[in-house]
């Protein structure tokens, strides 16, 4: 989902009066004279919230390899998220950046050295190794590497870099041996850059799960996208499953804390070459919802839309580090009272997936105290349909505290 990089107030957190702004909220669910346990839980269907691994298992293992998918799984994930990207002989592959300077040892790999370039990628510019210069023999000599540096970093350069249809074959493999269905939730990274260099995606995803018999609106898919164009692309061209427009933003104003954007995030990337000067906060009006409720099923927002935070601003105004480690990030601001957004996206008949929700003390907020645990359970409060999550069995851990909460 978003980017790798981490930029203070976005490593995409509850006051007193935001717990009893949830409890109200769940409150209203429960019919008078009826018990929690008999009433219909806040999300769109009325059935617990999905706990999407993103990335797979990413907390623990290199991102968007089987071994990461599998492990993943095997902690109880109901659905494996992927970005798909396009290698040169047009093999879809799974990577979050055509960049594969950010997720790959390909910088040590003396034979790729003069394949190093400076390009613009969706309006950002980018030096690195890109997989559409790559065949896919060449792709699966490089290994997979952590992109966070408070991650394991023992397993570097242990796993490679897997196909679409290798996941694809993992997940049937694993509902069989499990005997439960483990989903998938395929997004088309960059479309607009790959479709520019002749290598569109959309076909070859639709392709595949026309293959794997999972083209379909019972099928364990969700196919999601930040770009409008290539899901209403693969609505017409017969994705029949259910479909996800993806928000984003770029951070947060410490002072007000709202919503800042700045490219390569501030837009789908298909609107800024059309000359379209809004920013993605256009899609959670009323208005964006129901125009996204023409060409898709939910949204994936990232999670500051629907409950933000505000820092502390120093006389000099500049950020306050205010637990003194020498580093602003989210540890040093408070989460605010939550947006109506998953309110409107349910009237809209919209579900909500935000994400992306992570362990590390630097991206939780002051009055979570360092528990992710506390803000899944604000976030499943609220209703959210499901959540995007780099730590599957603390995701799944929260869903079942709130499970008990609510009588089940």
């Amino acid at each position: 989902m978003e980017k790798t990089t981490v930029t203070p107030f976005k490593t995409r957190t509850a006051t007193t009066a935001l717990a009893v702004t949830a409890a109200l909220g769940l409150a209203a669910c429960t019919a008078p004279g009826t018990t929690a346990s008999s009433s219909r839980l806040p999300t769109l269907d009325g059935q617990p919230p999905l706990v999407v691994a993103h990335r797979g298992a990413s907390g623990y293992l290199p991102e968007e390899t089987l071994e990461a998918y599998a492990r993943a799984i095997e902690l109880g994930a109901d659905y494996v998220e992927m970005d798909l990207v396009s290698t040169r002989d047009g093999v879809l592959i799974t990577r979050h950046d055509p960049n594969l300077a950010i997720s790959t040892d390909v910088a040590t790999r003396p034979e790729f050295a003069a394949r190093k370039k400076t390009i613009q990628v969706d309006g950002e510019t980018q030096t690195g190794w890109f997989s559409n210069d790559f065949t896919l023999e060449e792709i699966k000599r490089l290994g997979a590497i952590s992109t966070d540096a408070e991650r394991p970093q023992q397993f570097n350069g242990r796993y490679k870099v897997p196909t679409f249809q290798e996941v694809i074959d993992l997940a049937k493999a694993k509902s069989r041996e499990t005997g439960r269905t483990i989903g998938i939730y395929p997004e088309t990274k960059n479309p607009t850059y790959f479709r520019d260099l002749g290598l569109p995606m959309e076909d070859k995803l639709i392709a595949a799960l026309d293959a794997a018999g999972w083209n379909s609106r019972s099928a364990p898919v969700f196919v999601q996208s930040f770009e409008p164009g290539s899901l209403k692309y693969m609505k017409g061209k017969g994705l029949k499953t259910r479909t996800v427009q993806l928000i984003d933003g770029d951070g947060i104003d410490m002072k007000t804390g709202a919503m800042t954007y700045a490219v390569p995030v501030d837009r789908p990337y298909e609107w800024t070459k059309a000359g379209d000067r809004r920013n993605f906060d256009v899609m959670v009006t009323p208005a964006g919802l129901a125009e996204i409720k023409t060409y898709a099923d939910g949204i994936g927002p990232w999670k500051r839309y629907i409950v933000s935070i505000k820092g502390t601003v120093g006389a000099d105004g500049k950020p306050v580090d205010v637990n003194r480690d020498g580093k602003i990030n989210d540890a040093d601001a408070t989460s605010t009272a939550p947006t109506s957004l998953v309110a409107d996206a349910h009237k809209a008949g919209l579900f909500v997936h935000p994400f992306t929700f992570r362990n590390e003390s630097r991206r939780l907020a002051s009055d979570y105290k360092g528990d992710a645990g506390n803000e899944y359970m604000v976030f499943y409060r609220l209703g959210v349909d499901g959540v995007f999550s780099d730590f599957t069995d603390t995701a799944l851990a929260a869903r079942g505290t709130w499970l008990k909460e609510t009588g089940r």
